[in-house]
C-alpha cells in the first residue's frame, strides 16, 4: 500500500529516498573505478600517442566520455603519458610522481553526467516496476526487462544533449556563457534534433543492456533469496547478481559497444574540426568493422570490458539496494514509533 501521507511509495521509501541511494551508489562506483580506467587510458597513450585533435574513449562503467587531445594533452584532464611496463607500474609510477590525486583526474566529468544520469535511471526503474507489478496487477518475469528498458531509454534522452555539450567542451575550456552560445549556434544551424546527435547507438547498446541486465538480476535475486530463506537480499547476494547480469548483458551487447565507441570518437573528432561532414550510420559502421577484422571484430576488447562493467554493476546495484534497505529500516521505525 501507498502511505500517502509520508509519500512512502509501494516499495517502502519515498522517492526522495529512492535517489539518495542511487545517487550514493554512483558516487561510489565512480570512486572505485575511475582509477583503473585512468592507468587503462595512460598505458593506451603509451602505445599510441594522441595527436592534437585525437579523440580517445574513457568510460567507467556508468559513463563513456569522449577526450580530445591538445598536443597530446587534453584539457580536460589527460596528462602526458609516462614509460609504464604493466597495469602494476602504472599506479605505483603515477602516485609516486603524481600524487594519488591524479588517479581520479577522471573524475569530475563523471560526476556531472553518471550521477544525474544514474538517479534518474534506477529511480524509474524502481517507480514503473512498482507500477507495473501493483497498480497495473501484472506480475509476470518481464516486468524487470519493460521496466528496465524503458527508464534507461528515460535516462539517455534527458542526459543525450548534456553528452554533446560536454564533447564540445573538452576540445577547449569553455565557459558557461560560451557553452550557452555553443548549444544555440548547434540549434541555429541544425535545429533542436542535432542535441540528440548521438542517441541512436546509445539507445542501441544501453536498452538491450539495461534490459538483459535487469531480467537477469531479479531472476538471480528471487533464487538466492529463496535458496538462503531470506526476504530481502544481502550485500553479497545483490553483489553477485549485480556482477554476474552484468557480465551476461556486456557479453551480449558488445558489437552496440564497438559501434557506440567509434560513433562517438567520430563526433567528436567532427566537433574538433567543426567540420560538416555527416556521421556513419550504425549499419555503415557494423559493415566496416566487419570488412576490417571480420565477425570477431565487433567482439574486440571483450576482456577489458567485462573487467569494468562487471564490478560497477555490482558496486552500483549493491550499493543501491543497501541503501534502499536502510531507509526502508528507518521508515519502519518511524511508522511503528507513529503507532
Amino acid at each position: 500500500m501507498v502511505n500517502h501521507h509520508s509519500g512512502i511509495g509501494l516499495n517502502g521509501i519515498t522517492p526522495i529516498q529512492q535517489m539518495m541511494a542511487s545517487c550514493s551508489g554512483a558516487f561510489l562506483t565512480s570512486f572505485i573505478v575511475t582509477p583503473f580506467d585512468v592507468v587503462k587510458i595512460r598505458l593506451q597513450a603509451q602505445k599510441t600517442p594522441f595527436h592534437k585533435g585525437k579523440c580517445f574513449l574513457y568510460c567507467n562503467g556508468l559513463m563513456d566520455h569522449v577526450c580530445v587531445c591538445e598536443n597530446g594533452n587534453s584539457p580536460a584532464w589527460y596528462k602526458a603519458p609516462g614509460q609504464f611496463r604493466g597495469t602494476v607500474d602504472a599506479f605505483i609510477q603515477i602516485v609516486r610522481y603524481e600524487g594519488l590525486k591524479s588517479l581520479w583526474s577522471g573524475l569530475p566529468p563523471t560526476l556531472i553526467m553518471a550521477v544525474p544520469a544514474t538517479v534518474i535511471y534506477f529511480t524509474c526503474y524502481d517507480q514503473l516496476r512498482a507500477l507495473l507489478k501493483y497498480q497495473l496487477g501484472y506480475d509476470g518475469i518481464y516486468i524487470p526487462l519493460i521496466a528496465g528498458a524503458s527508464a534507461r531509454m528515460g535516462a539517455v534522452t534527458v542526459i543525450s544533449p548534456l553528452e554533446l555539450i560536454r564533447t564540445k567542451s573538452q576540445s577547449r575550456r569553455l565557459t558557461y556563457r560560451e557553452l550557452g552560445t555553443v548549444v544555440r549556434t548547434a540549434v541555429a544551424q541544425d535545429g533542436w534534433l542535432s542535441l540528440w546527435r548521438g542517441w541512436g547507438p546509445t539507445v542501441l547498446r544501453d536498452v538491450p543492456f539495461s534490459a538483459i541486465y535487469w531480467f537477469n538480476y531479479e531472476l538471480m535475486k528471487k533464487q538466492l533469496c529463496k535458496r538462503f530463506s531470506v526476504s530481502e537480499p544481502t550485500l553479497k547476494i545483490s553483489f553477485s547478481s549485480g556482477a554476474s547480469s552484468g557480465a551476461i548483458a556486456a557479453v551480449l551487447t558488445l558489437p552496440f559497444d564497438v559501434v557506440k565507441t567509434r560513433r562517438q570518437i567520430e563526433l567528436g573528432e567532427l566537433a574538433m574540426s567543426k567540420s560538416q561532414r555527416h556521421l556513419s550510420s550504425t549499419w555503415k559502421i557494423m559493415q566496416s568493422v566487419v570488412n576490417e577484422s571480420g565477425f570477431e571484430g565487433l567482439f574486440v576488447g571483450l576482456l577489458p570490458r567485462l573487467m569494468k562493467v562487471a564490478p560497477a554493476c555490482a558496486i552500483m546495484i549493491s550499493s543501491y539496494e543497501y541503501g534502499k534497505s536502510f531507509f526502508r529500516k528507518i521508515n519502519n521505525e518511524r511508522e511503528l514509533k507513529k503507532s
